[in-house]
Order: structure tokens, then sequence, then C-alpha cells
């Protein structure tokens, strides 16, 4: 099959979605790779590199114009206007964006959007969220050192000793577990505070301190426990008690990074106006739900402006919409294997494209098919 490789067109996006290893791979497969020159360019890839793997180097029009694309970000106007009809698209493509989809089913493509697999143990490698996720943690917290004047370590020195910073970390996912990891190496004492109290012990060995909130009823007790694995929503009494709790904690911080997103629904507030006015001169906030807050610009706290590194009341509150991005080359270099995993479902060995609809993966991910949206 022909696949396209087309440079990334939205503003600030730095990431492509092949890289030489995958190509290579590809073309191994029999398949034959169009790169657009200087798709990889802000991700640390030359086109000599992609040449050297095996793919050929070509315009935007002719990758764009390949029976199938594969893209990070789905595509703009311009960009969907030169794909042809009944061409195959995998990306990241928004699985709740309902107009963006219909976009894509009235052009007549058959989309992938790979957000939508299952978290389950056989999807993992194709886990995007995951992937991505886990370098905008750790991009989070660079961009919170970067920010706060002060050390992140404790230091002891001639002139005295600098305490180190405290961290507290609203939301304990991927994203979050690696905002932990990374600020623990860089010798912050940190706190964190998820609504599922299961994933304490995950918190603890990364050594990090839980924000507990004791159960005071059986029916707290038993949200608590969950069902198959997965946490249930926990009763209001309890949440109004964890919320005072933290409200303590980002009182006392000097670093805050909230993490919490509800794929098709707005990110919640966690950080009200009245708890950065707590905080102290100086203290940071990293919104990671930046522009996707109930207001659209905003994010877990209410003052933050996607795009826009802002003060409130002495605190500075960083909210980059696209983390990840930051990180352009790793994060293309998981993107892409992520990509690669989810070919082998409908590129299989020595056939076209395969669409097998008792593939869970596959049906999850399938947006669009013959004019039509599949998403329900």
């Amino acid at each position: 099959m022909q696949i396209g490789i087309p440079l990334e067109t939205v503003a600030g996006e730095t990431r492509v979605a092949a890289t030489p290893e995958t190509v290579k791979k590809l073309v191994g497969q029999g398949h034959t790779l169009l790169v657009q020159h200087g798709a990889g360019l802000r991700a640390g890839i030359t086109d000599a590199q992609f040449e050297a793997a095996g793919a050929s180097l070509t315009d935007a029009a002719t990758a764009l114009g390949s029976e199938m694309v594969l893209k990070v970000r789905s595509p703009q106007a311009e960009e969907l206007a030169q794909i042809r009809s009944g061409a195959v698209l995998v990306g990241m493509l928004d699985p709740f964006d309902a107009e963006g989809l219909q976009r894509l089913a009235a052009a007549g493509l058959t989309s992938f959007a790979l957000e939508a697999a299952p978290r389950t143990t056989r999807a993992q490698s194709m886990d995007v969220l995951s992937s991505q996720a886990n370098i905008a943690g750790y991009k989070a917290v660079m961009l919170a050192a970067e920010h706060y004047p002060r050390f992140f370590p404790m230091l002891m020195t001639a002139a005295g000793t600098v305490k180190a910073a405290r961290v507290v970390i609203l939301g304990v996912g991927v994203a979050g577990l690696q905002a932990i990891a990374t600020a623990k190496r860089l010798g912050a004492v940190i706190e964190a505070s998820d609504v599922r109290p299961s994933v304490k012990e995950q918190v603890e060995s990364l050594g990090a301190k839980f924000i507990d909130v004791p159960y005071e009823t059986d029916e707290e007790r038993e949200a608590a426990e969950g069902v198959g694995g997965y946490a249930r929503p926990m009763p209001q009494s309890w949440l109004d008690r964890q919320k005072a709790e933290v409200a303590k904690r980002v009182a006392a911080a000097d670093v805050v990074i909230t993490t919490a997103l509800i794929p098709g629904r707005a990110a919640p507030t966690l950080v009200t106006a009245e708890m950065v006015q707590s905080m102290r001169q100086g203290s940071v906030i990293v919104d990671m739900a930046a522009g996707k807050g109930p207001q659209g610009h905003d994010g877990n706290t209410p003052l933050t402006q996607a795009d826009q590194v802002v003060q409130a009341d002495g605190v500075t509150i960083v909210g980059h919409t696209n983390l990840a991005a930051r990180v352009g080359a790793d994060a293309s270099a998981l993107y892409a294997r992520n990509v690669l995993d989810f070919l082998k479902l409908v590129l299989p060995a020595e056939k076209g494209l395969t669409i097998d609809m008792e593939d869970d993966i596959v049906a999850a991910c399938l947006m669009t098919q013959n004019g039509e949206t599949r998403r329900k």
C-alpha cells in the first residue's frame, strides 16, 4: 500500500506520525512510504534519515494523496481537501469531535482514531493516550521548575540551607504518575491526590505522600473498593472532604500540577480562584487541562489561559495545551510505534487493508467508513 506521511500543520505541533525506525519496518513489509519534505525536522529527523530508511521524499499534495495517510492531528480543511476519497486516515482524530468526524465522513474517508482504542492489555502497545500523557507529565514538571524562582531539591551550602520545593499533583493517571516520578528525581517533596483511593499504593511506591481522606460511612468504603479493578464514583460527602483537604495542601504548595481531563467533557475545576489567592508569591501552577475547562479557554483552574503563561495574585499559571509536542523527538518515536502496532491489525502481512470488525481494537477505533460516521 502507498502510505503518506505529511508535515503536521497545526500551530506548535512538532510531532510526526512516522520515524525512520517505523518507516524501515513498513517498507520491509512491502509498502511504499511517501514522506513530505521537512515532515520530521521539528522532531529532529532529517529528510536524509527518512530516505536512508527507504522512504521517498515528496510534496504535501502527494503525501496527502496517498492510499493511506498517517497523521498526528486531525487534518485541517486545506489538508482534507487534498486527501482522496476512499483513502484510509490514521491518527489522533478526536473521537468526541462529532463535527470533525462528519467532515471526514463527507470526504469519503475510512478513518481510525487511535485515542479510541480500549484500555486493555492487548491494546497497550498502541495506546497513544498513555504514551503522550507520559511525556506530558514529564514536561509539566520541567516547565514548573523553569518558572519556579527557587530550587527544587534541598541544598546545603556554605551560604545556608535551601528547602526542597513542595509539589502537589492533582490527578494520578499516567501523566500524574510520571509527574510524581520526575519531581522526585528533581528532589522535591511531593503530595498527590486523586478521586480514586485505590491509587494510593502507586503514589507511595514512587516516593510521594497520598493525600488521604478517611472513610466515614459504609457507602464510602464500598465505593472505594471499586468493581472489576475499576474505582467507582465516590459519594459527594467524601468528595467535599477531599476538596477541603486538597485546599490546605495547595495553600502550602510551591508547585501545583493539575492533570484531570475527562474525554468528551469539560475538565473539572480542581483549583479555585480562592485557592490560587491562598498560595505564596512565586508559586507555580501547571494546568495540563488548559483549554479544556468549562469556559473553553481555562482548565482545572478558572484562571488558566490556553497557550499562555499568566500571573494571578503572584502565582504563575502555565497553560500550554500541547505539552507532548514540546518533547517532539521522543513523542514522535513513541507515537510512531503506537501507529505501527495498530497497522499490524489493519495491514496484516501479504494482505491489503483488512477491517476485521470482530477485533475489538479495530472496531473501537473505526470512526468513519462509506460516507458515514460509526462513532456512537
